[in-house]
């Protein structure tokens, strides 16, 4: 049985404060072609997407009018690009915060709607979460199925500067991910003249940081005899020269 969603309020005054300003960055176009709501959509979700990191089927349908706006960004949401390059890359926690930044284009509010949406998470996986976002109410109220999400109430009156933009305040993953990385793979395992490994695997005939006898043994004598063969060649061809020499 899946749990409730845990009750949440707001906690910032941008979440419940209507835009003053008109015609900015954060306001939507009522008229967009299709070709302008897919880079947003892109820039939204990825922030920039690379040919490889483009889901050509999705444009396709989209383009065609067989998925909505909502089913677009849905479909970036569950893609491989955003599963390998920020779903599997952070804490749920932080998951939470990068979603719930680009869907719902405002910051979370707080750390009871991290940990009500980390149990999402945890019971209905990345799918679920999402699917919860994009058909809840506050999603529809904003965009509804046609509007790309964007960042709201960044620019309020009273305010010097506007907020960045979520993509630029939320690198794509932090310490948490770079730590783990650094463990699994250590930049210089042999680093301090045979040192242990300091992370990942080492095989278990290795003894101190170095390979089997045997191997050690089989290595030297290779290359014993390709120095000798590299000799050989040069000899000849020394040779060869000179012999030419005392012919002419």
């Amino acid at each position: 049985m899946a749990l409730p969603l845990l009750a949440t309020k707001p906690i910032t005054q941008n979440a419940r404060v209507n835009n003053f300003c008109i015609g900015t960055d954060e306001a939507p176009r009522t008229q967009v072609d299709v070709d302008e709501q897919i880079e947003r959509a892109y820039r939204q979700i990825f922030f920039h997407a690379f040919k490889v990191d483009r889901e050509p089927m999705l444009e396709m349908q989209f383009r065609n009018g067989d998925l909505t706006a909502r089913d677009f960004v849905r479909g970036l949401l569950l893609s491989r690009k955003f599963r390998d390059g920020f779903y599997r890359c952070n804490s749920n926690y932080r998951v939470v915060e990068q979603i719930v930044g680009r869907v719902l284009g405002r910051e979370v509010h707080g750390d009871q709607e991290r940990i009500a949406w980390s149990i999402v998470i945890a019971n209905q996986g990345l799918e679920g979460f999402v699917d919860a976002l994009l058909n809840s109410q506050e999603y529809l109220e904003a965009f509804g199925l046609e509007t790309v999400p964007y960042q709201r109430s960044r620019v309020l009156a009273g305010h010097a500067k506007p907020q960045l933009p979520f993509n630029q305040q939320a690198p794509r993953y932090n310490a948490y991910w770079r730590d783990a990385s650094a463990r699994r793979a250590p930049a210089n395992p042999f680093a301090g003249g045979g040192a242990q490994f300091s992370g990942g695997q080492m095989s278990a005939a290795w003894v101190g940081g170095q390979p089997p006898k045997l191997a050690q043994t089989i290595w030297l004598a290779l290359a014993a005899i390709g120095g000798l063969e590299v000799l050989r060649v040069l000899l000849t061809s020394a040779g060869a020269m000179l012999g030419t020499g005392s012919a002419g």
